[in-house]
Parts: structure tokens; C-alpha cells; sequence
């Protein structure tokens, strides 16, 4: 029988297969979670050690359905009996198409749409910049500070954090120019507004300064920052940039890989503000954690690329396909978009009680299930708090939840959980986490 976890991390099993990964596995997957999984099912995962933690993370936002949904594994089982790889562009299968099918009647967009199937998040991003070059004949791409869209090479070169992402493997690739996100909690100008206007200036002067815009094929932009710490822009952002766009023939490029497949409350980020992007990169839940990711937009801009210009040995693979389709059936059957809307206003509620009396808690934000505390050492100067945060996160472990961090600088706890959590496991994992955050608070001021 499996038991909450409780004291010190890891188990004795855990111990020994972390020695045996010290001496095989490269130091630079480092774990943050100090037990290996046996098992997980739904919202809840068991280590080999018999302790049960309660899931916020969900294996990085891709398990929005949960672990192990039962119709996603029989569709995985049903498939893998028939066959398991062709390639496509070899010998094409029906899943392929059906999923495309999906995203196109999925994605915001009046006009008639194409999709196209990748492996990861990064690999899609990748691609949708080559899909905006091909249509525009133009190089230059502009992405964001505080970005994160992957870690391939052109992904990195778009990702906005040296530390651990970039540090190191320069040079990168040319051609990619950035400019401010708007971070209302770190704005200093008194408004949205006015944040949104200093923005959008920057973005002006980019194309004044340094790269003209009819050399830029496109702007990548994140509907709500990811690992940039679930930075939520004011709703005129993405409307202002769409016209910026329009008014310079660039293509709008949303990445949704992490906001995607209903996070925030909506089945796409950019349907909160009415935004219809040219290009919509997904990944993360499409497939429940199988490697599945799509770009998916404006047929004649996808069509831009030549046969066998875009592609892959394993894109859109038989498993991830079936995956995909059930768990497009699932998100119907189980009402999952409206459900991430109401696990948002709890966690809003949760998080704001606790923001009332404890001061270490500097924001909470998000939309949908999409939400996040900033932790801060002083709220007047909005000192980061990364320390404490890991510390939250590490006893939170201890006592049996998962959850991670995010941000520039590691001081925002991010929840990621699968929309499928009982109500009781959350709020036995908000209990929890609320304990830690306390708990943490005493250690800063002691």
C-alpha cells in the first residue's frame, strides 16, 4: 500500500538508482524530484520506494488529461498491435491525417487552414520558423525577453535565459532580434498601458535601429510566458501586435506548446483577446506526453514550403497519433477546457488567502489552470526569492507534492496539473504547498 510521502527524500530504492544514474546518465539531466517513479495515475504518481505524491507538475504541462487515462492507453495498445512506425511521407496512415484534421477545426483562424506534425515543442518551433521564411522571403525572425521555446538550435537562439539554457553552447543562430515582454508585477510604468505602449515602442525601434520590417518574417510570441514565470500580458498586448504585424506584412507566430490544449481556461491562449496568429505552434498535452508537436495554420502560408522541405523520420508517429485523437475525445467528453477554467479561480482563491498574510508572496497571476505565486524577499523592492522558493518546493516534495519553478530568476512556483485531479487531491496538494510557502517565510526570517 502506498503511503503520502513524508520526511526526508530520497527511499532507499530511489537512493540506489540515483548512484546508478551518478555513474551512467549525463550530469546535465539533473532530477528535481529525488525518487524514481514506479507508477502515476491520474493526478497522483507512486515511487519505487511505495510514496505517493500529488502531481502539480504534470510531466511539464503535457499531462492535461492525467496519467495513464484509460482511453488513451487502450488507444496507444489498439495501435500498437496494428504497427508501430512507417514514416509517413513512406508509407502514410489515417491517424496522421485525422489529427491534422483536429487542429485545423481546433485553431482560431476563419481562413482555411493546414497542420503539420512534428516530435517536440522545439522541433515545431523550429519549423515554423522555416514555414515563415518560405512564405515571405524574408530572414529575420523577432522573439521576446523572458522567452522559452525550446532548446534546438534556432529554438535557443530564440530562448531568452542564459543560465542553464544558453550558457556555454553559443555561437547562435543570426537573424533572431529581441525585444521587452510586458511584465505588468516588474513594469515600472504605473499602467498596463502604459507597459504595453513602452513595449510596442521598443519593438518600433527595433525596426529603426537595427533590423528594417520588411526584412522580418515573423514575430514568436508566447500568449502567456512559460518558463519566463507565467507572465500574463494586459489584454491589449496581443491585439496591438497583431496590427504592428499586419501593418509590415510579418507573419504572427503563437507559440502554444505550453498554453495550448486548454491551460488557461480557453482551448487556445490567444482566444482570451480575440488574436488569430498566422501560425499556431502546439505540443506538450496534445499527445498526454507522448512525442507529438504541429504547427498549425493559414494553408497558403504552410503550403509555402516545397515537398519534402519540412518533415522527419518519426513526425507524427503511429502511437503519438492515436494518442493524440483520444485525447481530443476525452477534452469533449470530459468537459477538460471548462474544468481548467474552474481549477483556475481555486487556485486564484487559494493563492490570494495566502498572499493576505504572507508577505513572501510578492503576485499570484495566470489564467485558467495556468497559475503561479512570484515569491519575493521584499515586496517593496520586489526582491526575487529563488532560496526560498526551492526550499517551498523541496519540503512541499517531502510531504508529498510536486510542483517546479519558473522565471528568470527561479522565484515563481508554477502549477501545471492535470485538469482530471479529484478535488480533494487539490486541495490537499494546496494545503501542502501553502505549508511550505509558510514555512519558508519562517526561514527568511529567522
Amino acid at each position: 500500500m502506498a503511503e503520502r510521502a513524508g520526511g526526508r527524500l530520497p527511499g532507499a530504492r530511489s537512493q540506489a538508482l540515483l548512484e546508478r544514474a551518478r555513474a551512467s546518465v549525463a550530469r546535465a539531466f539533473a532530477v528535481h524530484l529525488p525518487a524514481f517513479v514506479a507508477r502515476a495515475e491520474g493526478a497522483v504518481l507512486y515511487d519505487v520506494d511505495g510514496r505517493r505524491y500529488v502531481d502539480l507538475a504534470g510531466g511539464v504541462g503535457c499531462l492535461a488529461v492525467g496519467h495513464a487515462h484509460p482511453r488513451v492507453v487502450r488507444a496507444v495498445q489498439e495501435q500498437a498491435a496494428r504497427f508501430l512506425h512507417t514514416d509517413y511521407a513512406v508509407a502514410p496512415y489515417e491517424g496522421f491525417v485525422a489529427v491534422c484534421e483536429r487542429l485545423c477545426a481546433l485553431a482560431p483562424g476563419s481562413w482555411p487552414k493546414k497542420a503539420a506534425l512534428f516530435n517536440s515543442g522545439a522541433e515545431a518551433v523550429e519549423n515554423a520558423v522555416k514555414i515563415a521564411r518560405a512564405y515571405t522571403g524574408r530572414p529575420a525572425v523577432v522573439c521576446f525577453e523572458g522567452a522559452f521555446h525550446g532548446r534546438t538550435y534556432m529554438a535557443l537562439s530564440l530562448t531568452s535565459r542564459v543560465n542553464p539554457y544558453k550558457r556555454g553552447f553559443g555561437p547562435f543562430a543570426p537573424e533572431v532580434y529581441r525585444v521587452p515582454y510586458p511584465y505588468p508585477y516588474r513594469s515600472p510604468f504605473p499602467t498596463d498601458e502604459e507597459t504595453v505602449g513602452y513595449c510596442l515602442r521598443k519593438l518600433e525601434d527595433l525596426f529603426a535601429l537595427y533590423v528594417e520590417p520588411e526584412r522580418v518574417a515573423a514575430v514568436v510570441v508566447e500568449p502567456v510566458l512559460g518558463e519566463g514565470g507565467f507572465v500574463v500580458p494586459p489584454p491589449t498586448f496581443l491585439p496591438r501586435l497583431r496590427q504592428v504585424c499586419d501593418r509590415h506584412g510579418i507573419l504572427l507566430v503563437a507559440d502554444e506548446v505550453q498554453t495550448g490544449m486548454g491551460r488557461t481556461g480557453r482551448m487556445w491562449a490567444v482566444e482570451h483577446v480575440g488574436v488569430e496568429p498566422d501560425l499556431l505552434v502546439v505540443g506538450k498535452s496534445l499527445a498526454a506526453g507522448l512525442p507529438l508537436s504541429a504547427v498549425v495554420g493559414r494553408a497558403e502560408v504552410v503550403d509555402a514550403v516545397q515537398e519534402a522541405g519540412i518533415g522527419g523520420t518519426y513526425v507524427g508517429n503511429p502511437l503519438s497519433c492515436a494518442a493524440a485523437l483520444a485525447v481530443f475525445d476525452v477534452f469533449e467528453e470530459e468537459r477538460l477546457v471548462e474544468r481548467a477554467a474552474r481549477l483556475g479561480v481555486r487556485l486564484r482563491e487559494r493563492f490570494r488567502s495566502l498572499g493576505d498574510t504572507c508577505a513572501l508572496v510578492g503576485e499570484v497571476r495566470g489564467l485558467g489552470a495556468m497559475v503561479a505565486l512570484e515569491l519575493v524577499s521584499d515586496r517593496h523592492h520586489k526582491t526575487p526569492a529563488p532560496s526560498h522558493t526551492q526550499f517551498a518546493l523541496r519540503r512541499a516534495m517531502e510531504r508529498g507534492v510536486l510542483a517546479l519553478r519558473a522565471g528568470v530568476y527561479g522565484n515563481v512556483i508554477r502549477v501545471l496539473v492535470p485538469f482530471v485531479i479529484r478535488d480533494e487531491e487539490l486541495e490537499e496538494a494546496l494545503d501542502v504547498l501553502e505549508a511550505s510557502v509558510r514555512e519558508a517565510e519562517a526561514v527568511a526570517e529567522a
